[in-house]
């Protein structure tokens, strides 16, 4: 389907592929991935014509509609449904040649292609499509131009997925979707009758989505079979492997050299000397072992405070005379990590604005202590950055009575390095603009952090870093995101956000996905007309429903805190193995090494037991899900 042949191209006297080749066949489902800058959506330029490559070349078989989603959001005054039906331009050729033609063979040739392309089903798919992406059938009649350009551009995707082109790419398709529609392109990816190659730092989605990954990497397309979690591991192992050997290697190379050194000046052994220079010669260079530079996250820890630090009671929220929630009650402890549900436009960012203190309630009680501080983050604070200043310099502001040393130590902490440090803001990449926002709502170590969609220009290793980082921090989280991986590892609590209401979601998000597909198959039903009888059965349904996940709550949960827990301990492992495989670690204090294998010890005898805590808690769910089976 597609073929990439030795292709090179460079930007700014930078190469960002050397010589890279890959071929993908007829229907698989391709992650592309790579480090933010890497390339990725530089590489999707050049297969639709959009750059042209220094060298190699790019194939796509013959007659393949290759597709993409439009880079600017639709407008116009068509409705959704239209706009979607548009992509197909075929049918739409079709339809409006069959109410001109006049030849009798030219009409019948016309309705026969129509019923090839299932043309009468067309307007049902792109409603499906839409209405999955979180259009309701009212909003699927609005004219374009009546909605956002983040909605806006959701139509842009659903117009995409409807063409069906044989070779469809995605660059980040999740971006602009809440949680409830991510989840349901997941579902469709994975079913997708064409070729698909996908960029997203969904880590979730590419383990949902893919059978193949493919790496860019040095300018280099390197395929790993699989999904992305497969990716990893077996990229690790060839790593680890590579540094076994270049170590190795170092080894030899150190016994040759200090052979050479000894005898060279001894005329009985000058010989051997030469026949070991010559060793050296043929033995090349070290093998090279780069692992990129890995990012940090290290949230301050702030102060205790007695619980809990906020409380609300008959709480109404919105705007002017209009309430977007009502009879609000809820309380928040500095240990609570908490995700809210439900898709956009139920009251989520009103909600965060209501906690943070940027929105007062219309009525009710909202307590707090004094000393509370709070850290909001979100990403429309990206276009409050100031361009032509650096991190520092937006820092240091903050920070007006602390020395150069304390403003550079926070930065530090994000990753943020003496040179990158000093970077005007226009120079920095969509996640160092998004790292340098988490570290200035955290400069004054906050009880409270709310993270409205934190990850959207994060990349995977910078999620992960984010993850473990949440998962250190001693303070309290309110999280909204459309990224389930980052949702399942560090929120203890769901609340659902839905029809002016605020309340606790006794599930998991595997739950909650069921739950969602039962609302999808009870709408379709309702839109086929059923009756009273059925409408009162599927209520009473999902009644028992919440009945069961409210008993299996404490018990998922429980779950859920032991795998992160196992998680956390597995990193510290990896990271502990990791630097005591560098060989220069051993050039330094035998102290420090045997501080590092101390600790890798205790890290091995604290996985065994939270493993143990793990099989126990899961044991216990299993067997009350059997139970109320």
């Amino acid at each position: 389907m597609l073929h990439i042949n030795d292709l090179t191209f460079r930007y700014g006297g930078r190469v960002l592929l050397d010589r890279a080749t890959v071929h993908i066949s007829a229907g698989q489902k391709v992650g592309l991935v790579g480090r933010n800058g890497s390339g990725t959506s530089t590489l999707f330029k050049l297969i639709v014509g959009e750059l042209h490559t220094d060298g190699g070349d790019i194939v796509v078989r013959p007659r393949s509609r290759l597709g993409r989603v439009a880079q600017e959001a639709p407008e116009g005054e068509t409705s959704l449904v239209d706009c979607v039906l548009a992509a197909d331009t075929e049918r739409a050729a079709l339809l409006v040649e069959a109410e001109t033609a006049e030849d009798p063979h030219r009409i019948g040739e016309i309705h026969e292609r129509l019923v090839a392309i299932d043309a009468h089903s067309a307007p049902a798919r792109a409603a499906t499509i839409l209405s999955g992406l979180g259009f309701g059938a009212d909003a699927q009649a609005r004219p374009v131009s009546s909605f956002s350009g983040g909605w806006r551009m959701r139509v842009a995707l659903a117009a995409a997925l409807f063409a069906q082109p044989e070779l469809l790419l995605l660059d980040e398709p999740t971006n602009h979707l809440d949680l409830e529609a991510t989840l349901w392109l997941q579902a469709y990816l994975a079913t997708y009758p064409g070729t698909l190659v996908v960029i997203s730092h969904d880590r979730e989605l590419l383990n949902e989505v893919a059978n193949r990954i493919v790496h860019l990497d040095g300018g280099k397309l390197v395929a790993y079979g699989g999904n992305y979690d497969n990716f990893e591991r077996t990229r690790r192992e060839k790593m680890e492997l590579a540094s076994k050997a270049a170590s190795k290697q170092l080894e030899q190379r150190k016994k040759i050299q200090s052979f050479i050194d000894r005898f060279r000046a001894k005329a009985t052994k000058a010989a051997q000397a030469q026949s070991r220079i010559k060793m050296l010669e043929r033995m090349g260079p070290v093998v090279s072992v780069i692992e990129e530079r890995s990012i940090s996250f290290d949230f301050p820890d702030p102060e205790q405070l007695a619980p809990p630090i906020i409380a609300i009671e008959g709480g109404i929220a919105g705007y002017g005379d209009t309430e977007v929630l009502r009879n609000v009650e809820l309380r928040i402890d500095m240990d609570d990590r908490i995700a809210l549900l439900g898709a956009n436009g139920n009251g989520k960012s009103t909600l965060a604005k209501i906690l943070s203190g940027r929105l007062e309630l219309l009525s009710g009680s909202y307590r707090k202590p004094s000393k509370l501080k709070v850290g909001y983050f979100a990403q429309h604070q990206t276009e409050e950055l100031r361009l032509e200043r650096t991190a520092f310099e937006h820092m240091a502001e903050l920070m007006k009575n602390a020395a150069p040393s304390k403003v550079r130590a926070q930065l530090g902490r994000f990753g943020f390095e003496q040179e990158r440090a000093d970077v005007k803001v226009a120079n920095l990449s969509g996640g160092e603009k998004a790292r340098l926002l988490f570290a200035l709502m955290s400069r004054d170590a906050p009880h409270l952090m709310i993270l409205d969609e934190p990850t959207n220009h994060l990349d995977i290793d910078a999620r992960e870093a984010l993850v473990a980082a949440l998962n250190a921090y001693d303070g309290a989280v309110v999280l909204i995101s459309h990224d389930p991986h980052l949702i399942e590892l560090t929120a203890d609590r769901l609340w659902l956000v839905h029809n002016g209401a605020v309340r606790a979601f006794d599930g998991d998000l595997a739950a909650y996905r069921k739950l969602l597909l039962e609302q999808a198959r009870d709408s379709r039903r309702g839109d086929r007309g059923d009756g009273k009888g059925d409408a009162a059965s599927r209520r009473e349904g999902r009644r028992a429903a919440a009945e069961a996940r409210a008993q299996l709550a404490p018990l998922r949960h429980a779950v859920a805190k032991a795998e992160k827990t196992l998680a956390s301990l597995h990193k510290k492992q990896t990271d502990l193995r990791t630097t005591l495989e560098d060989p220069t670690l051993y050039q330094r204090s035998p102290t420090i090494v045997s501080e590092l294998q101390r600790q890798l010890g205790e890290a091995a005898r604290a996985v065994e037991l939270a493993e143990a805590d793990w099989l126990k808690a899961q044991d216990a769910l299993e067997a009350a899900e059997a139970l109320s089976a």
